[in-house]
């Protein structure tokens, strides 16, 4: 049912050169780029576009919005935070267990403020 996922930006370099590094994670590769898009397609089928607003107005992020990552384990759950903080990202919430040991998760933002969860069940 879902397509995909857009998040805006302001300065759509510094986001390729974070995203063109970060979507390796799932091996993912850059599908489409214009002046105002890059369109990213997903080792698991999902995409994921970053533009600037169509609007012509500032890119904010919404309070309360997040992408959710599933990761495999809490080794990757944990690789894939410290890769967004690598490439400049900052932290929301380190890796760690969540509501009880029920979920491993770790939060970040990436340069334009947009919320990351990843997690995954530790029993699974």
């Amino acid at each position: 049912m879902i397509s995909h996922i857009n998040l805006g930006t302001n300065d759509l370099a510094r986001a390729e050169a974070f995203y063109n590094e970060f979507v390796k994670l799932w091996n993912g590769q850059l599908g489409f780029k214009s002046d105002r898009t890059l369109f990213y397609a997903l080792g698991d089928g999902a995409k994921l576009a970053i533009n600037k607003p169509f609007n012509g107005e500032p890119a904010t992020v919404g309070n309360g919005t997040m992408v959710a990552l599933a990761g495999k384990n809490p080794e990757e759950v944990t690789a894939v935070y410290n890769k967004a903080l690598e490439l400049g990202g900052s932290c929301e919430g380190a890796p760690g267990p969540r509501m009880d040991g029920m979920l491993y998760a770790a939060y970040f933002r990436d340069l334009d403020g947009n919320k990351f969860g990843v997690f995954c069940t530790p029993d699974a």
